[in-house]
């Protein structure tokens, strides 16, 4: 898949499956386009670099690539992420272990911020029991060891924040062109 072919297809999968609710039993009251928008509207704000912030609007695209209308994410977990990851490889690791991470950032921070669980959405504590729940502290310690854990943190966060019906974002046009600049830095060989 080239560049263009990639870019083509992410944006063709939020025109055509963007409108999917975030969570099957529309707990949330946003779609996933909204979602993906509030998510890296949130990186933007916090002056992320464009890897991140075309992480945070892709983290769930692996709900996009697996039928979202029978995408069944309060029954069993998906592995989405792993889905997306794989997907979006030519972005890089920058992008894609966010990406990859960000489940397990939710299992960490539940296990060493009690109050995170409390604070979870319902549709996000129902998934957290299909995704493993919280880690053991030995797993978490482990988490933390590695390479973008801490990126797939401030995902995690922003993902949170990221479930306000109504909320104003800037289209998707803007931030397609993040990651377009994102497929760039990718590929920049670094002088020696």
């Amino acid at each position: 898949m080239t560049h263009a072919d990639l870019l083509a297809t992410i944006e063709r999968l939020f025109v055509e499956h963007g409108a999917a609710r975030y969570e099957l039993n529309d707990a949330e009251g946003v779609s996933q386009l909204e979602h993906a928008l509030q998510c890296a509207t949130h990186a933007a704000h916090a002056g992320a670099d464009d890897e991140l912030v075309a992480a945070a609007l892709l983290h769930d695209i692996g709900h996009l690539i697996y039928n979202p209308a029978e995408f069944a994410l309060d029954t069993e977990n998906d592995y989405h992420e792993t889905r997306g990851a794989a997907f979006l490889a030519l972005l890089g690791p920058a992008v894609i272990e966010p990406i990859r991470l960000h489940v397990d950032a939710k299992r960490y921070l539940c296990t060493i911020e009690p109050c995170y669980f409390d604070a979870l959405s319902e549709g996000s504590k129902q998934s957290l029991a299909f995704q493993g729940g919280p880690f053991s502290v030995v797993d978490a310690e482990a988490f933390l060891d590695r390479a973008h854990a801490a990126q797939a943190i401030l995902l995690r966060r922003w993902d949170e924040r990221s479930k306000v019906k109504g909320e104003s974002t800037p289209p998707l046009s803007q931030y397609l062109h993040v990651v377009e600049r994102s497929l760039l830095h990718a590929f920049v060989p670094v002088p020696a």
